[in-house]
């Protein structure tokens, strides 16, 4: 009898040690993960407003050059600026609206007009006049060509065969960015062939056949930039999508404001996309930054420099440093 009961009590105190170990490790094991969001999402950083820097990074040696020929001031052309954005509703309506399609807040690009048209160009009357320059293109005749051999045949060389893959051809932007870098690499400033091809960026050597200014209309556009939108703003807006064989087209897009515009939100949506994805930040909040790619161009490159560099927030140059310090006037105008 007691050795039966002393063999129950030790089945038993077996049974209750089974159970305390089952116990504990289930509860070792890591709590089930709940997909509340996209994972990736988790890991974007929303940057704050406001610069980064406390006083306003050095404004290039070009930029004053063009103020002082027009015996003019940043403060003066900033002021004249914003004196014309609060006179013309029908613009500020617009702005409004073209924002909205490309899903930006309109700040945005009310920052990259006010940025160029105080640091990159002399001074803007109205947006009417933008009108009156577009129509005076209309009719002209030229082609986008260096030495008399067209864009479109140039980038056929051997030299452009890492463009002519399909990821990179059907896409605008990837497209023309992957010509414009050959062109630095390999043609910029160098002899090829026996040729001398001149120190000029990709942009001034082929598609200023006409005017002397590298960026044109109310948003400074480039020939080659609306190149590399037309993708994006052929699917925000249904407009045709631009080739370099149509150059009335192309200069009529960075000319007229009711197209061009729409260019500057997708520069802008480009820029915000870029630094969301490969920077892992989400700069849609702060519009110095913005404007500063607006300014400087290659925002993925860029966003990708910027994660590698371990710095915490991007930080802005001396045009965005502007419409960060002027928000609440910016503002306003909305």
């Amino acid at each position: 009898m007691m050795c039966t009961k002393s063999g129950q009590s030790r089945s038993k105190s077996k049974l209750a040690a089974a159970v305390l170990l089952a116990g504990a490790m289930l509860a070792s094991l890591p709590a089930p993960i709940v997909f509340s969001q996209p994972a990736a999402a988790q890991s974007v950083r929303v940057v704050p407003e406001g610069n980064r820097y406390r006083s306003q990074p050095k404004i290039p040696f070009a930029s004053a050059r063009r103020t002082a020929a027009s015996k003019s001031s940043y403060d003066a052309k900033f002021q004249k600026v914003l004196g014309v954005l609060k006179r013309d509703r029908r613009l500020i309506s617009s702005i409004k609206r073209v924002a909205g399609r490309y899903g930006i807040d309109p700040i945005h690009l009310i920052g990259a007009i006010v940025g160029e048209h105080t640091y990159n160009y002399n001074t803007l009357d109205s947006a009417q006049s933008y009108y009156v320059k577009a129509l005076s293109y209309a009719g002209l005749r030229f082609d986008f060509e260096l030495n008399g051999e067209h864009v479109d045949a140039f980038v056929q060389r051997p030299q452009f065969n890492s463009c002519q893959k399909d990821s990179i051809q059907n896409n605008s932007d990837r497209r023309w960015s992957c010509y414009e870098n050959v062109w630095n690499s390999k043609f910029r400033g160098r002899r090829v062939d026996g040729v001398r091809y001149p120190k000029k960026n990709f942009n001034e050597a082929f598609f200023q056949p006409l005017f002397a200014g590298q960026s044109f209309g109310l948003g400074q556009l480039s020939p080659l930039t609306v190149l590399k939108m037309t993708d994006m703003v052929s699917r925000k807006s249904n407009f045709r999508k631009l080739q370099a064989s149509q150059p009335d087209q192309v200069y009529k897009a960075t000319m007229d404001p009711n197209i061009s515009l729409h260019y500057m939100a997708a520069i802008i949506r480009d820029s915000i996309d870029a630094y969301k994805s490969a920077g892992k930040v989400d700069i849609s909040k702060n519009p110095g930054l913005t404007a500063t790619l607006y300014n400087v161009g290659n925002p993925w490159s860029r966003a990708s420099q910027f994660r590698r560099s371990g710095r915490t927030w991007p930080r802005e140059n001396y045009y965005g440093w502007l419409v960060n310090d002027k928000i609440d006037d910016l503002r306003a105008l909305l």
